[in-house]
């Protein structure tokens, strides 16, 4: 790709020998030359103008013209009037090693049902882009430093506020640490529990992250050398008589929405998931994934609310605007707070203070309300025309777990082929993903299921790729 730079570009990294016996122009030629010739400087880029990259080797801008003049000459730059000197395509000498050939660009596909993805489209763009403007000119010139590890005192006292409120969490900012989004936040939880607390073996949902290998939580919490159990998830949600039986010290669920089942951990579970972590000295992580986005029930409060001395309450901006913010945050209780902390500052010192400060900015600006008010009506009719299209071309599929979030689970008949249904979903241009990608544990009895993510589907779209497939369903 031709790369544009704008006002004068990047400097010239050029060395020269003044102690050599070859003239300075022969030197500078010779540099350029083999600068196109191994793809240094590309097809197509601009050079710093004869004035610039004089002043810059301290030479005299005669010099400098005199070389462009005799490249040009050969066939190396390229130049009109007016315009600034060029690097020109010179055949086989412009690289030494010819660029990799590109193969067919595969087909797009009709729809991608890949679950977890939001609405990369509909990124509030111009709130976004207002935001970091106001920070940028509100910001202090010590802010501009490395700062608090845990993060913003300014975005902490935001999202402590924006937690108690919406989430029903015991929050203070002292006690949250900003991370780089979910999976670095799990992380310094887990490293800072088996530092402290001697925690040696971590649960998780089975199905939810997937297979280890492929899973980057999964691959960060072995590389600590931890044990991992699985644990199973029915109706109710996680199952916390086999979370008792594991030896599991601590745990990681999902319990507003499970990922990817779409189960609400109902009220009994979540006293008993509780009562197994003050009993047993365990700690819970609480996967706060896709809470804002509820259509069919009531909201369902935090588990950090009813047990902060116990529940570590993880949240991330990915799926609310998208996963290039890379933003999230730890509530942790308060023993385990500093902990958390010093973790942080070990593996990065911090999280960027501008992205933090204007997410701060959003959330109160009301910006980001309104983001999310839109974002769920926009779901909500996607969620609406999957259902229409599977009643229309698929009846006999059965559709849970649509009460919250931008997923659903497709039951598919018994018997079916689950990646034989995704295979040739494949083939006609629709992309479908299976719930053994999701299982740690493979379950030969499970029955076979589809993961529907529609977020990142236009509405348009839902109904052409279901009906392309339906056949494949019965």
């Amino acid at each position: 790709m031709r790369i544009e730079w704008s006002g004068l570009g990047p400097e010239l990294l050029v060395r020269l020998d003044r102690s050599a016996g070859q003239p300075l122009r022969a030197q500078l030629e010779a540099f350029l030359r083999e600068a196109i010739r191994t793809g240094r400087l590309r097809e197509g880029e601009r050079l710093p103008s004869s004035r610039v990259l004089a002043g810059e080797l301290g030479v005299s801008r005669g010099l400098v013209q005199e070389c462009y003049a005799q490249l040009l000459a050969e066939g190396y730059l390229t130049s009109r009037g007016g315009s600034a000197t060029r690097v020109a395509g010179v055949g086989d000498r412009a690289l030494a090693v010819p660029p990799p050939v590109p193969r067919g660009t595969p087909p797009r596909l009709i729809a991608d049902f890949r679950p977890g993805i939001s609405d990369l489209a509909s990124f509030p763009r111009t709130d976004w882009a207002w935001a970091m403007r106001e920070t940028c000119s509100r910001i202090a010139s010590a802010d501009l430093d490395y700062g608090d590890p845990r993060g913003s005192i300014v975005l902490r006292d935001v999202l402590a506020a924006y937690l108690s409120r919406v989430r029903a969490a015991d929050a203070e900012p002292g006690r949250i640490v900003v991370s780089a989004g979910f999976a670095q936040g799990v992380s310094l939880v887990l490293r800072a529990l088996a530092r402290e607390a001697g925690v040696r073996r971590v649960a998780f949902e089975d199905p939810g992250y997937g297979r280890a290998a492929t899973d980057e939580t999964l691959r960060a919490v072995a590389a600590m050398g931890l044990h991992l159990a699985h644990i199973p998830v029915d109706a109710e949600g996680v199952v916390v008589s086999a979370l008792a039986a594991s030896g599991a010290q601590a745990v990681v669920v999902t319990p507003a929405h499970q990922s990817p089942t779409g189960v609400v951990l109902s009220a009994s579970r979540r006293h008993a998931l509780l009562d197994w972590a003050r009993r047993g000295d365990g700690y819970v992580i609480e996967d706060d994934y896709d809470s804002e986005f509820r259509y069919d029930k009531e909201p369902v409060g935090a588990l950090q609310g009813l047990a902060p001395d116990r529940v570590f309450l993880a949240g991330t901006a990915s799926k609310s605007l998208a996963p290039a913010v890379r933003l999230g945050w730890v509530l942790a209780p308060a023993a385990l707070a500093g902990a958390v902390a010093a973790e942080k500052e070990m593996s990065d010192r911090g999280s960027s203070a501008l992205d933090q400060i204007a997410l701060a900015t959003m959330l109160t600006s009301g910006r980001y309300d309104r983001h999310l008010r839109r974002m769920r009506t926009v779901y909500a009719a996607r969620r609406m025309a999957l259902v229409a299209a599977f009643a229309r071309h698929a009846p006999a599929v059965r559709l849970t777990g649509l009460a919250a979030g931008f997923h659903a689970v497709a039951r598919l008949s018994d018997g079916a082929d689950e990646a034989a249904v995704v295979a040739a979903a494949r083939s006609r241009l629709v992309g479908l993903h299976g719930m053994s990608d999701f299982r740690a544990i493979a379950d030969p009895g499970a029955p076979a299921e589809l993961v529907m993510g529609f977020g990142n589907v236009g509405e348009r779209a839902i109904e052409p790729a279901i009906a392309a497939i339906a056949d494949l369903f019965l």
